[in-house]
Order: C-alpha cells, then structure tokens, then sequence
C-alpha cells in the first residue's frame, strides 16, 4: 500500500487549542466528571470509593495544563491575570483533593468547577485583548446575542435536555435556554446532546441529555465570549449561586 505524502498528514492535524479555548474544554470535562458522580451515587448499587479517582487525576493535571498554558501567552502580570491563575491552581487543589474522599464529597468539592473555568476563560479573553490592542470581533450573523448567551450557559453545565409525551424540553438556569435556541445551535454544528449522561430531574426519574459544546461550539464561543449574568465575579472567588432550575419550552 502507498503511504501518503509526509505533508498531506498536516492537514489532518487540528491547530491546537488557545488558553481560552482550553479553559471552555476543561469546563465540560469537569461537567462530565461532575454528571458521571451524579449517576453513581443514584445507581442500584453504592459505588467503589475510589470509582472518581482515575477521572479526578485527569482532571487535576489538565487544569495544571491549562495553568502552564496560561504561562505560555506572556501576558504582562495583572490583579485579573493573577486571580484567574491562583482560581485554576485551587481547581487543581480541589480535583487532586476530592481522590481521597468517597464519591458524595468528592462531588461537593468539584461541585461549582464548570462555572469557574468558564469564569477564568471570560477574564483571559478579555486580558488577551486588552494586553493585545484587539477588540473582540463583531457577532455578525452567525451568533446572535440570544445565541452567545445559551452558548455560555451550556459551557457552564446548566443545560440539559429531555422530553415528555413526544414533546422536547429544555432545562436551565436563568436566563432560560429554549429548545428554539438549542436547536438552531445544533442546525450550526455548535452543540450537541449526550444521551442520558445528566442527573434526573426528579428522584426515580430517568436522566437526562446533557447538552455540551462540540469543538466549533468552543471555538465559536471562545471568539466571542463576554461576561455573562452570573458570572462577574472575580475568578479568585467562588461563583455566587444561581437561581433555581426552571423548566422552559
């Protein structure tokens, strides 16, 4: 068999990912992780104490990544800049520590996680592009507002999807996510739904779709991120608490 041309193969690899894009990846592993705990602890049968471990360990040492990566841009120190490395760091802190903790802790400590990194990947954006003269590009019509919104809200791991006597649902945090929005994402190519992976509603209740960004969902939304409600605060505290879930249609 031929093997194709050396240069060919370039074409194949992926550009790697930006800090901000990193930091919007390792939100939706840590949703993942934190989904993944959930359905242990509602499973027929109590789950191994170490069963998080493997996945926290990872977890761990791809925050510490984006931390190197972060290093890697050489952007001027800042109060911003600095807060942001010293959340990641204690993300890393709180992933390493949650091994020695049965499943129900371990999920406590991770609990909040998702929100953080979305948090630090707002602030990175926004220092590259100050630090760089840039301005964040126009959304044009590819995005609209009610778009970069859900596309926010989803890297943050309150989405999730279900239906009911034939009818699809959304639920969600404020501002609401509708199934409208979510479709059309999905029409772009820029979210997708995980088939059962997300904690029932309800106790007994079957789980839900977790709706996560694809790779052009990140890249899309790391273009354009801003800070969204509820997630001003400054990355080197912990994330206020959001409203109640809400159901919408």
């Amino acid at each position: 068999m031929t093997e194709p041309p050396a240069e060919s193969l370039l074409f194949d690899v992926p550009p790697p990912l930006t800090p901000v894009e990193r930091l919007l990846h390792l939100a939706d592993q840590y949703t993942q992780h934190n989904d993944a705990l959930d359905l242990l602890l509602v499973a027929p049968d109590p789950p191994a104490p170490d069963a998080h471990a493997s996945s926290a360990q990872r977890l761990a040492t791809d925050t510490q990544s984006a931390v190197k990566a972060i290093h890697g841009e050489r952007l001027y120190e800042s109060v911003e800049l600095t807060e942001t490395v010293m959340r990641l760091r204690q993300l890393v802190f709180l992933a390493s520590a949650s091994v020695d903790f049965n499943v129900r802790a371990a999920r406590e400590l991770t609990a909040l996680a998702p929100e953080a990194a979305v948090g630090c990947a707002v602030t990175l954006a926004g220092e590259t592009r100050r630090r760089r003269w840039a301005t964040a590009p126009a959304p044009g019509d590819r995005l609209t507002a009610s778009h970069r919104t859900a596309l926010a809200e989803i890297a943050c791991g309150h989405v999730v999807a279900s239906s009911s006597l034939g009818r699809e649902f959304t639920r969600s945090r404020e501002p609401k996510v509708l199934m409208s929005t979510l479709r059309a994402l999905e029409t772009k190519g820029l979210v997708e739904r995980t088939a059962r992976s997300a904690p029932a509603a309800y106790v007994g209740g079957p789980p839900l779709d977790r709706v996560r960004l694809t790779s052009a969902g990140i890249t899309a939304l790391a273009s354009v991120i801003d800070a969204p409600p509820g997630l001003r605060t400054a990355p080197g505290t912990t994330p206020r608490p959001l409203p109640a879930t809400a159901r919408s249609r």
